[in-house]
């Protein structure tokens, strides 16, 4: 936590398991006066630092839902002919819409079997380089946060955000008879 020259402004303590936190932090603070302990988990400053990456995380996923759903638009604007041949050949509106869902939700599944292992990479370059440029080490609870389950947890996000995303252009899409695509080509 602390260089040389600086004034060192916080001790993190892990104690065992079955340990009595309230003891440890009295017998501390009769060894220091001046010392303030608090023995219940992260500070107020940590829970700031956690709830702002919350809303960060959420913005990023609303950016990320827009994103798609204009990559969605324009893909079928761009492919309006492909639906309307394949309506004139017999295919139904709801086949139209389920084919234009589906080929956004592998797009989707691809973006999330990539983006989940790549953001767990950077997180772990990026957070420990923060820390010391602010000249402060994290305690692990801060920093050992990808468990085994937890990077199950954003996956299937991604293949939420393609389908939810791409569901007005495709059913846009079905709607459009076969006259209108031909008379816009």
């Amino acid at each position: 936590m602390a260089t040389a020259l600086s004034k060192t402004f916080a001790y993190h303590v892990k104690l065992r398991e079955g340990a009595d936190g309230t003891a440890y932090a009295r017998a501390a603070r009769a060894v220091d006066k001046g010392l303030t302990t608090q023995p219940a988990g992260p500070s107020g400053g940590a829970e700031t630092v956690i709830d702002s990456a919350a809303v960060l995380t959420l913005l990023l996923a609303l950016v990320a839902s827009l994103g798609v759903f204009n990559t969605a638009v324009l893909n079928t604007h761009d492919r309006r002919r492909d639906p309307g041949m394949l309506k004139s050949i017999g295919m139904t509106p709801r086949q139209v819409t389920v084919m234009t869902v589906t080929s956004m939700a592998v797009l989707g599944v691809i973006g999330s079997v990539l983006g989940v292992p790549l953001g767990i990479a950077a997180y772990e370059v990026v957070v420990p380089r923060m820390a010391a440029g602010i000249d402060i080490t994290l305690p692990s609870y801060m920093t050992d946060v990808w468990h085994v389950p937890k990077p199950a947890e954003p996956a299937p996000a991604g293949l939420v955000i393609a389908v939810v995303g791409a569901l007005v252009p495709a059913r846009r899409a079905a709607r459009l008879t076969v006259a209108e695509v031909l008379h816009n080509e």
